[in-house]
């Protein structure tokens, strides 16, 4: 019945679209569109100023400067009071020009100076820079400029592929507080000895399936606590470069990869003392979620007992214990239980000087702060309400007033859009910081007196103020972004809309971008951007000049970025529905909020739909047109985790459960390969370190088994959805010639085709 029920929607749909005619474009149309979707980034990449404001502050943290841009390269460096929010230039840059163009032996524009790693130094004396490559400073008294050293730029660091953690023994001596003793970990067991005496064994049981890895002392230097590690299975992944530079044999690269239901390393922790030699093990189970690093702990200010956080393995169940070092006994001061997941996405803990803790959790149905006295009674709810607190920018303890931010609090605006706030730790004197509707992205000044605020949407330009955080009052402007020039080349905002999801009230949220050669006498087929991961939401809420989006867009269609529910920062009922079922990934409300879309712009043609996706959006693009082919015709799916079996053990046991349960069979797509009634097109990298790409390669597998069509790019020596521009074309490529229905141009016919990889 729902089947029909969703035909027969279509067939009244495509009625009120029956006078428009299918976007087809000529070859060279077409050309002329994949030209224009490369040149975006071309066209309006230097087209917008002063979009941020980013503070270096000085003189104390009372002051800060920062550098204004505008057309044709001009550059301003402005210095703002923080406490009277008057703003005036950092130095006189016509003078400046002047004594560059001296040092420099060449005649230096005021509004272009060439100077770089600018550093305000000396208490706010001097100025420090680089430039024509020399180093520079300058004096703010006198106004004279003298050569120095060369500003060292900013370490630049590769950031490394995650390797899952062994947890070796620590072997470097530790010496107890009062200095008498020094204790080591020599692999296996805990050592002991006097300053200058002989090692003593205070632990001869330690083996490689059980071993010491970590000693603490006890703030008074009775005892040591001693952290031991119990090992799990700690399987391998193996990735293989089929390409490595230079060329010769192929490699082999193997690492540890817990997936879910392995056995994972565990941790207890033990009291040992170093005069009688007295061995205890604490009373507590030991650590043994999937994010069971080594227990940080935290001594309480009687220095007699520490707290460490344990979050039980599925992730229902977070505890913050204590444990008494004389003793042993643990108990449980705060414990956060969940019917689905505790979500460590959003956890947020503070420990206050004073032993009291804040704590964010979401057990009245909403992400909220409360604050726990230090024996773990509740002293008060800090907020509530149908919002969400997105984060904790400041707690000041000596006035017990925190700086936060949340959504969801204004009932007119946008859910998702970020306003800052201030509340006392009781729960009283809440102060909005930031009035202005639109989404703001701020940050606290060092002393927590001032706000730096940028407010913008996906279609207004950033606007920047300070603002005081005592009550909201705007203390000074920080100007505008200047979009002029962006405007007049053409630039068009892509348009939020709202729709009603599957229960019928909830407001579902998302973006609709549409080509720039736009011409509503043409129907267009729609593409979803999907990405349904519960650890955020998606759907962009702030202003960009670019967003890839728009250039697949150019080709022909409409694309769509739509946050369903599943997603985070809504109600927890709202999160709750990915809990064991992922495969759902907000497909009801995407599809009703595409149907809402086209129902309001016939010229949206949902008869040819498409979607796409990167890892968890891989899986979900897959899903598509395995669980909802009726509606899905055509996806892409890059680096999916196509089955929650074979992907990272921390992900999918927070969302899908623990202990393996039927229903990652039931949801996989490995699974349901046989289902596949669309166009499938898989990408995966031959050196992903995210998702495993026997992920992807096992439902090749099922697939050629099922006897089904598909088609399959494989990208040698790159990592985690890391096609490049030969992928992109290749995505391009195959939406449109099976929702366009036209060709892709030769591009081996091309002098210059894009897409190198520029890898060799």
């Amino acid at each position: 019945m729902t089947f029909l029920l969703h035909r027969l929607s279509l067939v009244v749909l495509a009625a009120s679209a029956a006078h428009l005619s299918n976007y087809k474009p000529s070859p060279a149309e077409l050309r002329e569109a994949y030209r224009r979707a490369d040149s975006l980034r071309l066209l309006y990449g230097n087209k917008s100023f002063n979009l941020t404001v980013t503070p270096h502050w000085y003189d104390g943290n009372h002051q800060f400067w920062y550098e204004s841009e505008g057309i044709g390269g001009t550059r301003k460096f402005i210095s703002v009071d923080e406490t009277t929010g008057a703003s005036k230039p950092l130095f006189d840059h016509e003078k400046m020009a002047s004594a560059l163009s001296s040092q420099l032996g060449a005649k230096q524009d005021a509004s272009k100076l060439p100077i770089s790693s600018m550093r305000v130094e000396d208490e706010g004396k001097t100025l420090h820079f680089n430039a024509g490559g020399k180093g520079f400073k300058f004096d703010f008294a006198t106004e004279t400029l003298t050569s120095a050293d060369l500003v060292p730029g900013p370490r630049r660091r590769t950031p490394e592929p995650w390797v899952q953690n062994l947890w070796p023994a620590d072997k470097r001596d530790v010496a107890s507080p009062d200095g008498a003793w020094i204790a080591h970990c020599d692999g296996l067991n805990v050592q002991v000895k006097t300053k200058g005496g002989t090692d003593v064994a205070l632990t001869t049981d330690g083996t490689p399936q059980a071993y010491f890895a970590k000693v603490e002392w006890r703030p008074d230097s009775k005892k040591i606590v001693a952290i031991r590690v119990i090992p799990g299975d700690r399987k391998p992944v193996y990735l293989i470069q089929s390409s490595p530079p230079g060329g010769g044999r192929a490699v082999l690269k193997t690492r540890p990869y817990d997936l879910p239901g392995d056995k994972l390393d565990s941790f207890d922790i033990w009291l040992l003392d170093p005069v009688t030699k007295e061995v205890k093990k604490i009373d507590a189970d030991p650590l043994d979620g999937p994010f069971a690093d080594m227990p940080t702990l935290r001594w309480t200010n009687d220095k007699q007992h520490f707290t460490y956080e344990k979050l039980d393995r599925g992730y229902q169940r977070w505890r913050l214990m204590e444990t008494d070092a004389e003793t042993g006994a643990t108990k449980a001061l705060i414990d956060d239980q969940a019917k689905t997941f505790v979500d460590t996405t959003s956890a947020y803990v503070h420990f206050c000087q004073n032993d009291e803790v804040i704590y964010r959790s979401e057990k009245d149905g909403w992400g909220q702060l409360y604050l726990y006295k230090p024996d773990g009674t509740l002293e008060d709810q800090i907020t509530k309400g149908p919002w969400v607190v997105r984060g904790v920018d400041r707690v000041d303890e000596k006035n017990r007033q925190i700086v936060f931010h949340a959504s969801g609090m204004n009932a007119r605006e946008d859910p998702y859009f970020n306003h800052y706030y201030r509340v006392n730790f009781d729960g009283s004197g809440m102060t909005a910081l930031t009035p202005a509707p639109g989404d703001h992205v701020a940050e606290v000044s060092p002393d927590g007196t001032a706000l730096i605020d940028t407010c913008s949407t996906v279609s207004e330009a950033p606007v920047h103020e300070l603002r005081r955080i005592s009550d909201g009052g705007l203390l000074g402007s920080l100007g505008k972004a200047d979009i002029s020039e962006l405007k007049k080349a053409g630039w068009k905002a892509p348009e939020p809309f709202v729709a009603k999801g599957r229960d019928g009230t909830t407001d579902i949220w998302g973006l609709i971008y549409r080509p720039s050669k736009f011409d509503t006498r043409k129907s267009y087929p729609v593409i979803e951007d999907i990405y349904a991961g519960p650890q955020d939401s998606f759907v962009p809420k702030n202003f960009a000049p670019i967003r890839g989006d728009q250039a697949l867009a150019e080709l022909g269609f409409i694309v769509v970025k739509i946050d369903g529910m599943g997603t985070r920062n809504r109600s927890r009922a709202f999160h709750d529905v990915c809990w064991k079922n992922l495969a759902d990934n907000g497909f009801p409300d995407r599809i009703l909020w595409m149907k809402a879309m086209a129902k309001k712009y016939p010229y949206a043609d949902i008869s040819r739909v498409g979607v796409f996706g990167t890892s968890a959006g891989g899986q979900a693009s897959t899903a598509a047109v395995l669980f909802h082919p009726e509606f899905y015709k055509v996806a892409v799916s890059s680096c999916g985790c196509h089955d929650n079996r074979m992907d990272k053990v921390w992900w999918n046991e927070q969302w899908m459960g623990y202990p393996v349960g039927p229903e990652y069979a039931e949801q996989s797509n490995i699974t349901n390969a046989g289902k596949l009634q669309g166009k499938l097109l898989l990408f995966v990298s031959e050196l992903d370190t995210n998702v495993p790409p026997e992920s992807t390669y096992r439902l090749v597998d099922a697939l050629i088994h099922a006897r089904k069509e598909f088609d399959m790019l494989v990208t040698p020596g790159v990592d985690h959805g890391q096609e490049g521009p030969f992928g992109e074309r290749k995505r391009r490529d195959f939406f449109v010639h099976n929702l366009l229905g036209v060709e892709p141009p030769e591009w081996n016919t091309e002098a210059d085709p894009p897409g190198g990889l520029g890898r060799r």
